[in-house]
């Protein structure tokens, strides 16, 4: 369980699917209202998490297409009512594609509609909470990241992860495009920003210019192959 710096906004990561991708239940503490960032699958474990914090949801937020990620959204969010808000609408095609994809990787993924696509510089809402919507185009074309900046906290789904970067070889992935949001939109953020990646463990982006061999300022300087 991660905690906002100024006690408003709280964080609980929930590994779900097979690929144990991080599906982050993050809640307004002065309303108790929340939304579900990324859940991909494995319904019934996030609706206990639910009941166990108490926490009211509101919405659903995506950051990109692939099904590990949200493959489910749309059934939890037509079972409980709720409006899905992302990623960016180059990744429409990706969404579009989850009826085939789902067989493909022996997981259940439906096709949805967002409610609304999201553009870099919009914000998103959650209880009392503004989180900021960074597009960060590379893994996927319409990937999108939600930056709360009062507590210093942000969610990339596959941009960036502890030692490593997200996959470019999907289809419209892109290499240059990824390091590009990488050293461009995300670490001016801050480097006392601490992230919650799609896989693996919570870092900041401060640890990941230091050590991380793809994107570290001392990997770019020297321009290592990656």
């Amino acid at each position: 369980m991660t905690q906002g710096s100024e006690q408003q906004m709280r964080v609980g990561i929930i590994p779900v699917t097979p690929l144990q991708q991080n599906c982050s239940l993050l809640w307004c503490t002065a309303t108790m209202k929340g939304a579900l960032v990324d859940p991909g699958g494995d319904l019934p474990k996030l609706k206990q998490a639910l009941e166990k914090t108490g926490v009211q949801l509101e919405k659903i937020l995506v950051t990109h297409g692939h099904l590990d990620h949200c493959g489910q959204a749309g059934v939890l969010a037509k079972e409980l009512g709720l409006p899905i808000e992302g990623p960016q609408e180059e990744d429409r095609f990706w969404i579009a594609q989850l009826d085939d994809d789902g067989p493909r990787w022996n997981m259940e993924a439906h096709t949805f509609e967002p409610d609304r696509w999201l553009e870099d510089g919009d914000k998103v809402t959650v209880g009392e909470l503004e989180l900021d919507v960074v597009h960060c185009p590379g893994h996927t074309p319409g990937h999108v990241v939600f930056h709360h900046a009062p507590s210093k906290f942000a969610m990339v789904g596959d941009v960036l992860f502890q030692n490593g970067i997200g996959r470019w070889d999907f289809p419209r992935g892109n290499l240059d495009d990824l390091l590009h949001s990488i050293t461009q939109k995300l670490w001016p953020l801050g480097d006392d920003v601490t992230f919650v990646p799609g896989h693996g463990p919570v870092s900041t982006f401060g640890q990941e210019r230091l050590t991380n061999p793809y994107v570290s300022d001392d990997a770019i300087r020297r321009g290592l192959p990656v």
